[in-house]
């Protein structure tokens, strides 16, 4: 993967940045949409879209990131922080990448989607072609799950998903922090039974 020389100490500097900005709010989904908006700008293989098999005909480059945060009836996640364009979506704790991710407390990179099982299409704007999934931890248990991913295939790799991975430890430390796990009740009861 093409990557800039500096790329670890820009990671570094980006996450100081972004941890120092999200403490200044009060809301916790605008302390968290610090982290999300970083990885879209920080993260993958900026030559990755040239690639020969990146993106197929008719499809356009673009790098979304949210977080999928818990509700408290603990069988559905509910989006925060996006730019994916889905507003208050809603998904089974079970269902494809995001349920497994928080059901195995594991992180994971699908470097292409069309090659992966349980991958299952969420955005209806446009076909993901690369992802990053990393669960976001309290004291042991998963509370969410941080997403990044790009239309291109192969646009991140493992070395993305740890610099993820960092990002996740101190968004929930402020979700935590401003109020998180009142905000997702708040809307969660906004939101109405989770329909399964």
């Amino acid at each position: 993967m093409t990557r800039p020389a500096d790329f670890h100490a820009r990671a570094v500097d980006v996450l100081h940045d972004v941890n120092e900005a999200a403490w200044r709010e009060s809301d916790p989904e605008e302390g968290v949409r610090h982290f999300t908006t970083a990885t879209r700008a920080l993260l993958g293989d900026p030559d990755a879209p040239m690639k020969p098999g990146a993106l197929k005909p008719g499809e356009t480059q673009f790098i979304v990131s949210a977080c999928f945060f818990i509700a408290p009836s603990r069988d559905h996640m509910i989006v925060f922080a996006d730019n994916f364009g889905l507003g208050r979506a809603r998904i089974s704790v079970t269902d494809s990448r995001p349920g497994h991710t928080v059901q195995t407390k594991q992180a994971a990179v699908v470097k292409n989607t069309d090659e992966d099982a349980i991958f299952r299409q969420i955005i209806k704007t446009g076909r993901v072609g690369c992802s990053v999934y990393v669960p976001v931890m309290w004291k042991g248990d998963a509370v969410g799950m941080f997403n990044t991913a790009s239309q291109a295939r192969y646009m991140f790799d493992e070395t993305d998903m740890k610099v993820q991975k960092l990002f996740a430890a101190c968004a929930v430390a402020v979700w935590m922090g401003l109020g998180g796990p009142d905000k997702v009740a708040q809307v969660a009861k906004e939101l109405g039974p989770w329909p399964g």
